[in-house]
């Protein structure tokens, strides 16, 4: 919280801008409407945050939960593990505000460089540390290759839940996230790939076989 505003005030203006830029989206909304909404000076506003662009990062900590995010999971499954991760979602009412603010995010972000980096900086990079940090608890224990691509693999776990994010909130979180790591875990686990290459290379000698019928 930024120092000398009270909790009360920090949470009124954190909550207007959240609701003001899921509706108008982030141009449309002045720091003006954001202090009628709130009840809060434009003047104090400015005193703690530097700029729209910092009170809309804040927004972003606020809504994503980042105080209270995913907890350390560590169950002996790792691919319940993963699985918990990408269904952690903040609250019902943030985790639906969510749904309406990415697409002025992602499209602010792309008018705006420098507030892409810090929203990558300060939101994103700390889900794709902690998936990092479960793939490197995969390749301790022998589930995944050494020479995984750590970078593509967040890509690919967390690519699903930011089409959910954009396209799809009628999805369901759970089918999504099972159905993502169930197919990053048959394509990079060691046992689950063996498999399924026996089975590719089975299938691929009954069809050849067929044919020269």
């Amino acid at each position: 919280m930024p120092r000398g505003l009270s909790e009360r005030a920090h949470g009124r203006v954190l909550e207007a801008a959240t609701q003001l830029f899921a509706q108008r989206g982030i141009d449309g909304t002045s720091v003006d409407a954001i202090a009628a909404a709130s009840g809060v000076s434009k003047a104090t506003i400015y005193k703690h945050w530097a700029d729209k662009d910092a009170l809309c990062l804040a927004v972003m900590e606020y809504v994503h939960h980042l105080d209270a995010g995913p907890p350390e999971l560590d169950s002996g499954d790792l691919r319940a593990d993963l699985k918990a991760f990408l269904k952690y979602e903040p609250s019902s009412k943030k985790a639906e505000v969510l749904q309406r603010l990415m697409p002025h995010l992602i499209a602010y972000s792309a008018r705006n460089l420098n507030f892409a980096r810090a929203w990558k900086t300060r939101v994103m990079d700390r889900a794709r540390m902690q998936l990092k940090k479960l793939m490197r608890r995969g390749v301790d224990q022998g589930i995944f290759p050494a020479t995984i691509d750590e970078e593509l693999g967040v890509a690919l776990l967390l690519g699903p839940l930011m089409y959910r994010q954009i396209f799809g909130s009628s999805m369901s979180l759970e089918w999504l996230a099972e159905g993502a790591v169930d197919a990053f875990w048959r394509a990079h686990a060691r046992g689950a790939r063996e498999r399924h290459y026996r089975t590719a290379s089975r299938s691929g000698g009954d069809l050849a076989r067929r044919k020269r019928k």
